[in-house]
């Protein structure tokens, strides 16, 4: 072929080379993409509904082009711009020769002649009308009319037409003219976006409204003529007003829609949202908020997942999107806020996990000093010793402290990081024991994800490899994530405690409507300022914030007061589901002690040994020694050795005995709890074992004493906790004697700075020694 081509005159190999030219040229004419337009960012919920747009960054409202025309507007647009748009190849040389000579007749352009295809051209071209670019136009518009089918290309008319302003494209002109979405366009509505790229300007809300009216109704007549509607579609097509004011675009889930616009700008995003939970939820959201703003509690966020499809079905990132104050344009969802006792359940299956915890083992729950760390109870109360389900339950302070102590901040710390807390930004240390009581922060959207994680668990499918979706068929999703709950027996247990979580000192919640099984958290930070409420079923979950975006707390923000009502609001939108199945193969039945929640040890009584469940490690957990063998009188007045029983009588028994200090607490809150009983008197020599522990100080605290209004100095109370209250104490102060005590042991003092000891006998001889010192600065203050 070469040679025959060689073998050619010049010119023909001229004719073939300018040829071959023209026709790669005319195969690469159209531009990659055909438009060079910025688009609106629309995102709609499951089911193709609107929740909202973000405007182009040209300022232009101009949606992404679609693919599917309304057939109403489809027959307006033919029968006003191109009749014969359906049969010609791009070019209609009658419509051509015939504004020709309109033209000529004139004087002046009064027809241009072109196909919906050559228009389609001139919007991708956007240059001025000249004769030749005419030529370029028709070139192109056979080119697009090889490379697309007659669907396609009046829909990217459709899409990119001018419609007045700043609107562009039938989708856009529906929702700002009308009020709605292009696919319900009615034979007027059709017939004026059909005329408007005709004369765009004519779309304007103060003038020219007659000059448009006539276009739109000569367009409706011309369709009754020829048989496309009947006279009565006519007359009520003719019957409908102009629009009279521009409509605002749906502002649903907006803190969602600006998210998604932030991510995926110039897109149209299908989301997983349910329009009609998602106002619902708005609804409930409003309406408690209108009650927390009477105290001043000006934001809130919801969040409502179906765990079984791992999408999110609801999203508020805020209530009142459209005020441009009190922080209300936040997306809470996203934002930094701290965790107060939201993960607390974390720790606990943790620590099941890995046999570090039994579910009911006994915790101490009493006033502790760690490193000048403090903890206390919500309610300022102790209960000496409290079940570690029991703690979770009622989200005691002081046991969780205990538990991250025993577990190890480090290791809570890389769990945390595991279960997907990317805000955890500073050491393990940083944080120390405070990370279990909100010492670190967390999102809304993490948090609620580690709890999906662990529902997910329980339920024993497939570990979640991604966050939840946003986008309807997992666009959006971020892959490579590792599931921190590992055992579906422990992620049971823990659920089924958070199952009774109940503060009755903070709410009545007998007037909850809800009724459904939920196993859920609630959370308060320090000084008010945060209120969490997490909810899981199998099928649900729900998570809530409260406060102010501001971060200033108020009086009465607590996770109880506020998110959890709200929380169980939006469980009362949902379906009821059934509970989550308990996962046997990863249990095992192991026998604890009733009183300590132990294993049982060598003198727990037969009566007290209950059978539960456990996970797989809690055979290594800790064995009861609350128990104790102990010889007491036949009446049990006293304790007794066999050389001193002398009439009293001996026998021994399994005593439940707690430390002093857990004990003074315990025996408040539990009036059946009995105390060792003393020693005879014929015993006394042979008395032994820890009688008495303080309660404040706590051993090697520094201690502050502050001055009074007056100047003088104030006083620190020194408590102890003796196992006989009737036991007569005497106190020493670096070697000198203070006085003495007996029921009360408690005794004001106002020690120098510096370092000191303390010590405390009874009248039985029994002595303690604790050291403790006084901040000399805090004293000066």
């Amino acid at each position: 072929m070469i040679d025959k081509f060689l073998s050619l005159k010049r010119w023909e190999k001229a004719t073939l080379i300018i040829g071959f030219i023209l026709m790669m040229g005319y195969a690469f004419s159209l531009p990659d993409p055909l438009f060079d337009a910025s688009y609106s960012t629309l995102v709609s919920d499951r089911n193709g509904e609107l929740l909202g747009a973000r405007i182009a960054s040209d300022g232009q409202w101009r949606f992404p082009p679609t693919d599917s025309i309304p057939d109403k507007y489809k027959t307006c647009l033919m029968a006003f711009e191109d009749r014969y748009f359906r049969y010609h190849p791009g070019v209609n040389p009658l419509s051509l020769g015939r504004a020709m000579v309109q033209n000529i007749k004139a004087g002046r352009v009064v027809s241009g002649g072109s196909t919906l295809t050559m228009q389609t051209v001139r919007l991708m071209r956007k240059n001025k009308r000249t004769y030749f670019e005419k030529f370029i136009e028709i070139i192109l518009a056979t080119r697009l009319e090889l490379s697309y089918s007659k669907k396609r290309i009046i829909a990217l008319y459709a899409s990119h037409a001018p419609m007045g302003g700043n609107v562009v494209g039938i989708d856009a002109a529906a929702w700002r003219y009308f009020g709605h979405g292009a696919r319900s366009l009615s034979w007027a509505e059709s017939a004026t976006l059909a005329v408007l790229p005709n004369s765009p300007s004519l779309m304007h809300f103060g003038r020219n409204r007659d000059a448009l009216l006539t276009k739109r109704n000569r367009l409706l007549q011309k369709l009754l003529d020829n048989g496309t509607i009947s006279e009565t579609d006519y007359r009520l097509a003719t019957a409908e007003p102009l629009p009279e004011n521009p409509h605002s675009l749906p502002q649903i889930a907006p803190h969602l829609v600006t998210r998604l616009y932030l991510s995926q700008p110039g897109t149209h995003v299908q989301s997983t949202i349910d329009k009609s939970l998602q106002l619902q939820a708005d609804n409930v959201l409003e309406r408690w908020n209108t009650e927390f703003s009477q105290n001043h509690i000006l934001n809130l966020a919801a969040l409502i997942v179906d765990l079984e499809k791992n999408e999110v079905i609801s999203y508020i990132g805020n209530v009142n999107f459209g005020k441009q104050q009190s922080g209300n344009q936040v997306d809470i969802i996203q934002s930094s806020r701290s965790t107060g006792s939201i993960l607390k359940p974390f720790l606990y299956c943790a620590m099941l996990q890995e046999g570090a915890l039994l579910p009911g083992e006994l915790l101490p729950d009493i006033p502790i000093n760690v490193g000048g760390f403090s903890p206390k109870n919500f309610s300022l109360q102790y209960d000496g010793a409290v079940h570690a389900n029991e703690a979770l339950a009622r989200s005691l302070n002081v046991p969780s402290v205990v538990s991250l102590r025993r577990y190890g901040v480090p290791k809570f710390y890389d769990f945390l990081k595991k279960a997907g807390l990317t805000t955890l930004n500073r050491p393990a240390d940083y944080y120390g024991l405070s990370l279990i009581l909100g010492g670190a922060e967390g999102t809304l959207w993490e948090v609620a994800n580690a709890y999906a994680d662990m529902a997910n668990a329980v339920r024993t499918v497939a570990p979640r490899k991604e966050e939840f979706s946003l986008v309807h068929e997992g666009q959006d999703y971020r892959g490579g994530r590792v599931n921190a709950f590992t055992d579906a027996g422990a992620a049971w247990l823990t659920l089924e405690a958070l199952t009774n979580v109940n503060r009755p000192e903070e709410i009545d919640w007998q007037f909850i409507p809800s009724m459904r099984r939920v196993a859920w958290k609630t959370g308060t930070s320090f000084g008010f300022r945060d209120a969490w409420a997490v909810g899981v079923t199998p099928k649900y979950l729900v998570a809530v914030w409260t406060g102010n975006a501001s971060g200033e707390g108020r009086p009465g923000l607590t996770g109880a007061r506020t998110s959890a009502r709200v929380m169980f609001d939006l469980f009362n939108l949902l379906p009821p589901t059934s509970w989550f199945e308990t996962p046997y193969n990863h249990l095992t039945e192991v026998v604890v002690c009733r009183e300590s929640g132990c294993l049982v040890g060598l003198h727990c009584p037969p009566s007290s040994a209950d059978t539960v469940f456990a996970p797989a490690k809690a055979v290594q957990g800790s064995v009861c020694n609350y128990h104790q063998r102990v010889h007491v009188s036949e009446d049990e007045r006293y304790r007794v050795y066999e050389h001193c029983a002398v009439g009293r009588g001996i026998r021994p028994v399994s005593w439940f005995v707690l430390p002093p200090s857990w004990e003074w607490y315990y025996k408040q809150q539990h009036p059946t709890y009995r105390s060792l009983p003393p020693f005879s008197p014929e015993c006394s020599d042979g008395a032994s074992g820890e009688v008495m522990q303080f309660i404040y100080p706590y051993p090697n605290s520094v201690i502050k004493i502050t001055r009074q209004l007056d100047g003088s100095r104030g006083k620190a109370v020194f408590e102890l906790a003796h196992r006989n209250p009737s036991a007569r104490v005497f106190w020493h102060l670096d070697n000198e004697y203070l006085g003495e005590t007996a029921d009360v042991h408690q005794m004001e003092l106002s020690p120098e700075s510096g370092a000191h000891g303390l010590t405390v006998v009874d009248e039985m001889g029994n002595s303690l020694t604790i050291r403790f010192k006084v901040d000399e600065t805090a004293m000066r203050s």
